[in-house]
């Protein structure tokens, strides 16, 4: 009787995973996209980055205070009238 060996990665559960800070997932997102421009420079980087930070963190804060203006400015430590520029630049609220 032969036995077949499979090499099987077992992929850790989410319990399992050591749970890294927001800077060390940003920064592991920045290299594989550096990883994916094979060579090439990044144009409007920086713009880029906090557009793609800035949207989800008012998402979740807004959601976190049950869409509260004046509560997420606080959290975030924004003038109301500046959170609310930026959740209409981002199609965020009407």
């Amino acid at each position: 009787m032969s036995t077949t060996n499979y090499n099987v990665i077992k992929m850790p559960s989410y319990a399992e995973k050591q749970h890294t800070g927001l800077s060390e997932n940003v920064k592991f997102s920045l290299q594989e996209y550096m990883r994916d421009l094979d060579g090439e420079l990044p144009a409007n980087l920086y713009d880029l980055v906090l557009q793609q930070i800035e949207k989800p963190l008012l998402e979740t804060v807004m959601q976190h205070v049950g869409n509260n203006q004046s509560k997420a400015a606080q959290c975030l430590g924004l003038n109301r009238g500046t959170l609310r520029k930026k959740l209409l630049a981002y199609d965020l609220i009407d």
